[in-house]
């Protein structure tokens, strides 16, 4: 008797085979839906009755969506107890079990009702015939590049085997995936049907004498567009993507790089050869750092948290319907954009009404884009701009459940602002600021109720940007937390929440990147250097495109205000007066008036401003590369550590989320924090001590690192 796997055999001998993973929104496969199948298929093999077999899903709209990641976790988690060949044989498990699958000498059909990712794919191209929905909004591919692996059972192999080496790569090294109609012209699948017929069709192809055979086991059979090291065509294809792998991952991803060899290696050999080379190369990868720190951070942990991690537990689910939306500049535009998207009512209010109409447009302008794209209907578009409502009127937000504040940076502006929204609203409605900056708990003191006032922390631009940073007030209570995370999920994006201080978690940590780069060019480094080394350290930005983008302007003025806040415990860095000669002396405030650390010619590309040099002359001797990376690195990684120390942050899940998702961290290394636990704390601590004594204060070791080291502990236990 079977939990996941549903079998029935019909009355001409035909075994369905329908995957339901029970508790589950979609099928996984987990260990247990590894040995039912397994049992299933010698079953069928051995079985004389059996003229054959489909396999499709009883979710709708997914087939299965890859493996069980904290399964893949547990087989590394206690490394130093297993071995490699223990590690091996788990990652060899599904190969085999495929491979018996399509050598069992019954033929097998895939009925693709769904999503098909990863090891659900794997599983279809084993069998010898796929029958797909005629739904283009299904989605075929192999995404495991994007948590630092590769597809580890037979993805590497069948996929070039079926449409060739050169189409097949993107799919492999990308994570692009593919609709019905793609699959179907790519040789992926052989049949495309309307959802209601494809187990019908499937079963029909077994019932007309399909062949238990894969092409790959036939005789004579070649890739198609060519194989082997000394096929012109193919030598060309790895030449060229070799550089563009490095090109792309600057060397930080060894999965891509994986990949190539897997399909160079495996495509010239016997099938069976060549599963075990990918099992050996899928095995490597889990192994290793990146894959394990990518999987837990950029999957395990942010699915929790958008789930509800941090969430109240005894409060019952708290819906947004209406929401006013104070301020329609660049942020509140955006908020609006993504609620009215959630099907929210918006109320986007701004103290002129011309304001409040060019907010109401930008959702407009992004609408028009995906109806022109064919993403979305015209009346659907038109359904979600009658969400919003642009107003000046503050009497328009009464029946609000939620209010959200992105008006101007200034503590009485947006202390007036509340006072006029909460003579409107109810009681209950929960009231939040947007600010990157000011304290929530200053802020909270003009509001009637402190525990009604929370922080919501978007992003720019906020239609792209993921992350949404939750800021608890010191008398913020459990019914805001649980409004706001609530809201988070109704817009889909990924929350973390923190403790208040100035500038919170990600605005504070973030501005170490910048500043660091800076200190570096005060000191005569090589600002091509130290750009270069953050781009190929893995960050999303060079430290001086992103601080233009942020502005000198705003990077100044922030410098003031902490100088002002902290007063005699300010420590000065060579930041501050090279920031304050840029804006104040030169007046380059950044990519808004085209004017920074870069030039930005009209009709050209932007370029290091050649000024740097005479401002800020070279030093004789210019530190290593490695020196600058770690610099830069290990600068936002302190202050992570700091903000953790200080209870700004809880937990080291919302440290790595927020600093992958927030500005753009490494996400190599699965955050700051994972990225200490792989060097090692003792050693980073020691490291940062160096750093300390050549380069100040900021490199400081926190008590909380300190102790750490002295105990042997990590961040994550």
């Amino acid at each position: 008797m079977t939990e996941i796997i549903k079998y029935e055999l019909d009355q001409d001998g035909i075994a369905l085979l329908t995957i339901d993973f029970p508790g589950k929104s979609m099928n996984i496969i987990s260990e247990q839906l590894l040995n039912e199948l397994s049992d299933l298929v010698a079953r069928i093999s051995e079985d004389d009755a059996i003229k054959g077999a489909v396999i499709t899903s009883g979710k709708a709209g997914s087939f299965v969506a890859g493996a069980d990641l904290d399964m893949l976790l547990g087989w590394t988690a206690n490394m130093q107890d297993s071995n490699v060949a223990d590690i091996y044989a788990k990652a060899y498990r599904m190969n085999d079990i495929l491979r018996k699958l399509e050598t069992c000498g019954k033929p097998f059909a895939a009925a693709i009702n769904g999503l098909a990712l990863g090891g659900g794919l794997e599983i279809c191209l084993a069998c010898h015939y796929r029958v797909v929905a005629d739904n283009p909004k299904i989605s075929l591919g192999f995404p495991e590049v994007m948590v630092g692996l590769l597809p580890g059972a037979g993805g590497t192999q069948r996929l070039p085997r079926l449409m060739g080496v050169q189409p097949a790569l993107p799919f492999l090294l990308q994570g692009k995936n593919m609709n019905p109609k793609n699959a179907l012209a790519n040789n992926v699948v052989h049949e495309m049907a309307p959802l209601e017929d494809i187990v019908a069709k499937a079963k029909a192809w077994i019932n007309g004498g399909g062949k238990a055979v894969q092409p790959w086991d036939a005789k004579r059979f070649k890739v198609p567009g060519g194989q082997g090291a000394f096929n012109p065509g193919i030598s060309q294809t790895f030449m060229g993507a070799q550089a563009m792998v490095q090109k792309e991952t600057k060397g930080n991803y060894p999965a891509a790089v994986a990949i190539l060899s897997c399909v160079y290696e495996g495509h010239q050999l016997p099938i069976d050869t060549a599963l075990k080379i990918e099992s050996k190369y899928f095995t490597s990868l889990l192994m290793g750092d990146v894959a394990p720190n990518m999987i837990r951070t950029l999957f395990v942990n942010k699915q929790a948290a958008e789930k509800g991690a941090h969430r109240p537990k005894d409060i019952p689910p708290m819906k947004t319907t209406k929401l006013g939306m104070l301020g329609a500049g660049m942020m509140g535009a955006g908020i609006a954009f993504v609620s009215a998207m959630a099907g929210i009512e918006v109320i986007l209010l701004d103290r002129e009404q011309e304001f409040a109409e060019k907010g109401k447009a930008y959702s407009e302008a992004l609408l028009t884009k995906r109806v022109k794209r064919k993403k979305m209907t015209q009346e659907k578009a038109d359904g979600i701009l009658s969400l919003i409502k642009p107003t000046t009127d503050y009497a328009d937000l009464e029946g609000c459940d939620l209010i959200i504040e992105a008006v101007l940076e200034d503590v009485k502006v947006k202390a007036d602002v509340t006072a006029k929204v909460e003579a409107v609203v109810s009681k209950d409605c929960i009231y939040a600021s947007n600010t990157s900056t000011l304290p929530i708990t200053g802020l909270a003191k003009a509001s009637r109720d402190e525990s009604q006032f929370i922080g919501i922390h978007f992003f720019s631009p906020v239609d792209k940007m993921p992350l949404v940073e939750i800021i608890m007030g010191e008398k913020t209570g459990d019914v805001a937390l649980a409004k706001a995370l609530d809201y988070v999920a109704q817009i889909r994006k990924t929350p973390i929440v923190v403790n208040d201080s100035r500038g919170f978690y990600t605005s504070r940590c973030f501005g170490t990147y910048v500043v660091e780069a800076v200190n570096m060019l005060a000191e005569g480094v090589s600002p091509a250097l130290i750009e270069n080394c953050g781009i190929f350290s893995g960050m999303a930005v060079g430290p001086f495109a992103v601080g233009d983008e942020v502005s000198i302007e705003l990077s100044y003025h922030v410098g003031q205000a902490t100088q002002k806040a902290l007063g005699d415990t300010y420590i000065a860095q060579p930041a501050d007066n090279a920031i304050e000669k840029m804006y104040v002396d030169l007046g380059r405030k950044g990519k808004k008036n085209a004017k920074g650390w870069y030039d930005y010619p009209e009709g050209g590309t932007k370029h290091l401003w050649a000024g740097l040099a005479e401002h800020f002359p070279l030093a004789k001797d210019q530190p290593t590369a490695e020196e600058v990376t770690n610099r830069l690195l290990y600068r936002q990684a302190i202050e992570v550590i700091r903000c953790y120390e200080e209870n700004v942050l809880t937990s080291p899940e919302d440290a790595d989320i927020g600093a992958i998702f927030g500005w753009g961290f490494a996400p190599w290394t699965g955050g700051p924090l994972s990225m200490v636990d792989t060097i090692g704390v003792q050693k980073f601590a020691a490291e940062c001590d160096n750093l300390a004594q050549k380069y100040g204060a900021g490199f400081a070791v926190p008590k909380m690192l300190r102790d750490k080291a002295a105990k042997g502990e990590n961040f994550y236990s």
